[in-house]
């Protein structure tokens, strides 16, 4: 009897010529690009450093893109952005001890919003592990122990004949639900040896599903069909796991409202007669979402943002679907279902009895209507122009990504993403800096569409070197800096805290000069000619910059009553 395995593990006849006749010149580098070759990535992210040598000069003798960005953080974030546009392991290459920790607030940022990143980072010859102190340069007494608390997974190579299985795990560990980042390193004189294994030619993975449990979802269909008062919270793992259609099919069968949080945007049209939009941070949305007799909460943990500020207080049963084992339950008791949201939802539909309720779309009028009523109230027509502008001039299917800054508070609550996986921000940590590194690795993803990228002046000062990569390699991203003289958003937390801001005040570039510096057009714009200005940025083939400068405020506390 043959089993399929084991023709699997037979090697092909190209396979075993390559082994038996491996070009020369190879060392411990090529094995790590060769892996990577094999499980399928094309590109790559990252900063050369001296320990990473090796695997920089493979490079030279592979087909991988290498895109090189200027500081770590950034490639971290390029990587990041990448993995959420193809849903691959983005492969992310760094050297040791400074190079690697340059990258941890990047990394965070892809656990926090279940990027799959695949870290690959160097070490200190083997001499200089195991707790001693060699003084070699960039020398860490544990590397791996500054990622153990960010990252998913850490792999550890000690020898060549190491390489391909380690990434082969880690790349599986990446992709496996929930998708995060993961950690590889390597130490130089693995790298630089010469190669010892044959050429990496068989890397296929099989990632582990995660189905729902059949009890549980019994127990959960049984609790949806019966209720008078259904809603759904749609979050970031519902775009993930690309279940957007399986939720609208089930939201139209419940007749449910959906509300999709600031990492959710776009699982949900936004202009369907059940959509709540996602207006999470209003006291009117928490309180709908407090009267449901039950509550569904797919790929969301309702952490601080997602539960307005943890003033959310359900009254009915909470089904959650969820992922990360880590944040099932963790802030609301609830019907537990640790799975993918896409095998959830199927589940549900399959079970889920119709329902017929005719009143819900009023229901969802109404709360629109009131939190249109209570922003017009506040006199924020310039914010909500300036957002209508950029969402004007933001071709369909064109992916942004959100750096934190004022606009982009505005942009969660209030902005129309018009499909899944569109809109991204760094609402998972938080980290200033995110946007255009991030848009550059979208642009590297898929050049197919121009990419928008919008920053404060506060947070392009993090990212602004990336200018010379957006032009090194003619990437298609137009880059909204909001430049309103220091960290906006901060100047008025902190005036709302203590009654004046300190710290928050910047001197800042011309950016348009200096944008042009770079080789990459800029120009300064109003808000009246916002639209007009970014369309046409958008529409031109690589980098661009448009400045617009503009103080922009933000809403009233929305989680007071």
């Amino acid at each position: 009897m043959t089993h399929d395995h084991d023709l699997v593990l037979r090697p092909t006849a190209a396979q075993t010529e390559a082994a038996l006749n491996p070009p020369g010149g190879r060392h411990g580098g090529d094995l790590v690009v060769e892996t990577l070759a094999s499980l399928g990535a094309t590109t790559v992210f990252g900063l050369p450093g001296q320990h990473a040598l090796g695997v920089f000069d493979a490079l030279r003798r592979s087909d991988l893109r290498y895109i090189g960005l200027r500081v770590e953080n950034n490639a971290g974030f390029a990587a990041d952005a990448y993995g959420r546009i193809t849903g691959e392991a983005a492969p992310l290459l760094l050297s040791t001890g400074p190079g690697a920790l340059t990258s941890l607030a990047a990394l965070q940022e892809a656990r926090a919003a279940s990027a799959p990143v695949l870290a690959i980072s160097s070490q200190v010859p083997k001499a200089g592990l195991g707790g001693g102190r060699r003084g070699y340069l960039h020398e860490l007494p544990d590397q791996a122990a500054s990622f153990r608390g960010v990252v998913k997974s850490v792999h550890t190579v000690r020898a060549q004949s190491q390489i391909p299985s380690a990434i082969a795990e880690a790349w599986t560990s990446a992709l496996t639900v929930p998708h995060g980042p993961v950690w590889v390193e390597i130490p130089q004189d693995v790298l630089s040896a010469p190669a010892s294994v044959p050429v990496v030619t068989g890397g296929d993975t099989f990632p582990e599903e995660l189905p729902p449990r059949p009890e549980l979802t019994a127990v959960a269909a049984d609790l949806l069909s019966r209720a008078e008062r259904p809603v759904i919270i749609a979050g970031g793992g519902v775009v993930r796991a690309d279940a957007s259609k399986k939720l609208r099919q089930l939201a139209e069968r419940l007749r449910a409202p959906v509300v999709t949080t600031f990492g959710g945007k776009g699982a949900f049209p936004w202009t369907h007669p059940l959509s709540l939009q996602s207006w999470l941070e209003d006291r009117h949305t928490t309180d709908f979402l407090e009267d449901a007799d039950a509550l569904l909460v797919v790929g969301s943990g309702l952490g601080e943002l997602s539960s307005n500020y943890h003033t959310f207080k359900p009254r009915g049963r909470i089904v959650q679907i969820e992922a990360d084992l880590g944040k099932l339950e963790s802030n609301h008791p609830a019907l537990g279902i640790h799975a993918d949201a896409r095998l959830a939802l199927q589940a549900l539909l399959e079970t889920v009895e119709e329902r017929t309720d005719p009143t819900a779309p009023e229901r969802v009028r109404t709360v629109l209507g009131r939190v249109r009523e209570r922003i017009a109230a506040q006199e924020l027509t310039l914010e909500q122009n300036v957002l209508a502008a950029v969402r004007g001039a933001l071709p369909a299917r064109a992916p942004s990504f959100w750096d934190m800054t004022v606009l982009t508070y505005w942009a969660w609550s209030a902005f129309d993403a018009e499909a899944p996986n569109t809109m991204h921000s760094a609402q998972g940590a938080g980290g200033l800096g995110y946007g255009f590194p991030a848009a550059l690795g979208a642009a590297a993803a898929d050049p197919t569409h121009p990419v928008l990228a919008v920053s404060g002046d506060g947070g392009a000062l993090y990212s602004v070197a990336e200018l010379a990569t957006a032009r090194q390699y003619d990437l298609n991203v137009t880059w909204l800096i909001v430049d309103d003289g220091g960290y906006g958003i901060l100047r008025e937390y902190m005036t709302d805290a203590f009654g004046q801001p300190t710290g928050t005040e910047l001197t800042r570039p011309d950016y348009v000069a200096l944008a042009e510096s770079f080789g990459v057009p800029g120009v300064r714009t109003s808000p009246k000619a916002l639209e007009a200005d970014l369309a046409k940025a958008l529409a031109a083939p690589g980098p661009s910059v448009v400045v617009l400068p503009a103080v922009l405020r933000m809403f009233a506390p929305t989680h007071l009553g």
